[in-house]
């Protein structure tokens, strides 16, 4: 095919020059195999060299005798084309051909090919082709057989027609450096020089073979073993094995640092746990506050401890002079008053016996006294005439027998007309106070305590709370406080606590009038019969003396409004005996007023 190369007489594609010795080739040489139409030369180890006397020539290859025997060109001949070094056991390459790189140059290893016969007609052409060579001649360089073509090597082109395909490349293991291959001993052939043989290159310690791509697999004669690792997969791996090793290390530190968290979280840090805490400080307060109300009243408020008549109870009371006595409820003490025993406790711990003084069950009061004790610290007594809604209060008691508890708040109310008592049926122990009303817990065991102000002076005496339910205090009424505490105004119980000292008992002031305790309208109306059916108006007393008739209705005591008997009984009690009072009332329709004076009558 014309593939643009310059015309002119081509040689056959066939052609290839060979190199044979003068000599005729011994019949137990290695025959050449048989490719085609061309012939290919096994190599065979370098022979010892030549004796001088020997004529180096080149010398065609074919006989026209029976079919020939070519003995093989040494591992190191110099192609008659190219001139350069040529690979062992690989037929010579054409000019313009690449070679492959320099590498250290196997043993060759003879082999053994079987004769073959070559036609007479290639032999012919083959002795018309062959270029006589001479060393130091004019023709010392062989020329090529056709022009050079870029174009045919890879990956361009195949290597040509007449080259077996390239084999696979496997690696072998080089020999080590100055170690000789075992040879095949074969008889002492005729050597035909070649002009100028360059030197083979030193061998190089690489780890594949020089690779020919003309040559058949496993012509260099070196066994097929695996080469080392090379550097780059070397490299590869230990940089596979830094970051394995980082890996492991973050791990590692990773799960130290987690466990030291842990462990710091939950106890706090590694050394002792200090917390932060302040300073001492001045444990005094202000007196107008609770701390120093507290601290001001609670030395002079006792706890009582009463037992007889088949009950028991707790109650709170509090000091009213060095000699020992001390105002609590009359409820608490009730069960003592015949036979029973009284224990006091102060705030120090400190206890003592007490005897009961005097009681009043319609004032809920009571004093009992102490003896054999000194340093007895008197709580002072204000004004409940000078309290206003909202002041500042604070009640202090023994609560279920917890002793010395301080509960604060402040005056819901005033003049609150409550009754407490009543479970003789009779009414005698029915008390009418005209009450403070606080927000401050109350609970049971506070009866009897001081109710006091932001100078810790006493203006109430806590006796009753509010329940919730049916307001009766009895089965199913919640016991506890749930905001609706009253006390006696200490003005009250100022008079009566001096009254009971003094003469043992109390009076009471009244108007003379028996009155209709199951009016339902709005007042207080007087009876129309006494007990007994005596008369509803006491003769000589002070109503008959101001002009109240049986049937009238008292609506208001001193411009203030009664709804019902128990607060006309509250609103006298309030007051003492002498104590001028306006009564307004209506009678047949009409609103009247009348003024009378204050009588008394003892107390129980």
């Amino acid at each position: 095919m014309n593939d643009g190369k310059p015309t002119g007489q081509k040689p056959k594609w066939w052609s290839r020059p060979t190199s044979t010795p003068p000599a005729a080739i011994p019949e137990a040489e290695a025959p050449v195999a048989d490719e085609g139409d061309f012939t290919l030369a096994a190599p065979t180890p370098p022979e010892p060299p030549t004796p001088a006397a020997a004529t180096p020539q080149l010398a065609d290859a074919v006989t026209p005798q029976a079919p020939e025997t070519v003995t093989p060109a040494p591992a190191d001949a110099v192609t008659a084309e190219a001139g350069m070094p040529q690979a062992p056991g690989a037929p010579a390459p054409e000019a313009g051909m690449p070679q492959a790189p320099d590498a250290p140059a196997p043993q060759a290893v003879a082999h053994e090919a079987a004769p073959v016969a070559v036609p007479q007609q290639a032999q012919a052409e083959s002795q018309d082709r062959v270029v006589a060579q001479v060393p130091g001649g004019p023709e010392a360089q062989p020329q090529p057989l056709h022009a050079p073509d870029e174009y045919r090597t890879p990956p361009y082109g195949g290597p040509g027609p007449w080259a077996p395909a390239p084999p696979v490349q496997r690696p072998v293991a080089a020999p080590a450096h100055g170690v000789p291959v075992p040879q095949q001993p074969t008889a002492p052939q005729p050597v035909a020089p070649h002009p100028a043989a360059p030197h083979p290159p030193a061998p190089q310690p690489a780890q594949w073979v020089q690779y020919d791509p003309w040559g058949a697999p496993g012509a260099s004669g070196a066994p097929l073993t695996l080469a080392a690792e090379p550097p780059a997969k070397r490299r590869r791996s230990r940089r596979g094995l830094a970051l394995a090793g980082a890996l492991t290390f973050a791990l590692l530190t990773g799960v130290l640092g987690g466990a030291v968290g842990a462990y710091v979280e939950r106890n706090g840090g590694i050394t002792t746990v200090e917390l932060p805490q302040a300073g001492a400080e001045n444990s005094g307060r202000a007196p107008d506050s609770v701390a120093g109300i507290a601290a001001s009243a609670l030395p002079s408020v006792v706890t009582l401890h009463v037992s007889g008549a088949g009950s028991s109870g707790t109650g709170t009371g509090f000091v009213l002079d060095t000699q020992g006595h001390i105002l609590t409820n009359n409820h608490v003490v009730d069960a003592a008053a015949a036979s029973g025993e009284i224990t006091v406790t102060f705030s120090s711990g400190e206890t003592a016996d007490a005897k009961l003084v005097g009681k009043d069950s319609g004032y809920d009061l009571a004093v009992v006294k102490v003896t054999g004790v000194s340093g007895l610290k008197p709580l002072p007594l204000g004004n409940s005439d000078n309290v206003r809604v909202g002041d500042p209060v604070v009640a202090i008691g023994a609560p279920f027998d917890l002793q010395n508890t301080v509960t604060s708040g402040i005056i819901s109310a005033k003049e609150r007309p409550i009754t407490a008592g009543g479970e003789k049926g009779d009414g005698s122990d029915i008390s009418y106070v005209d009450a403070l009303q606080t927000d401050a817990p109350i609970n049971p065991g506070n009866s009897g305590g001081p109710l006091v102000d932001s100078k810790a002076r006493v203006i109430g005496i806590n006796s009753a709370i509010r329940a919730a339910g049916d307001g009766s205090g009895g089965e199913g009424a919640q016991s506890g406080s749930i905001g609706l505490g009253f006390a006696i105004p200490i003005n009250q119980g100022k008079r009566v606590a001096e009254e009971l000292i003094n003469t043992g008992k109390a009076t009471h002031p009244v108007i003379g009038v028996s009155l209709d305790m199951q009016f339902n309208g709005d007042g207080a109306r007087v009876g129309d019969k006494g007990k007994d059916g005596s008369a509803s108006v006491t003769p000589g007393g002070p109503a008959a003396k101001a002009g109240v008739r049986p049937g009238d209705v008292i609506t208001k005591v001193d411009g203030q409004r009664v709804h019902s008997g128990e607060e006309l009984i509250v609103k006298i009690r309030a007051h003492r005996p002498g104590d001028r009072l306006e009564l307004t009332l209506l009678r047949g329709g009409k609103e009247q007023t009348k003024t009378l004076t204050l009588g008394s009558s003892q107390g129980d």
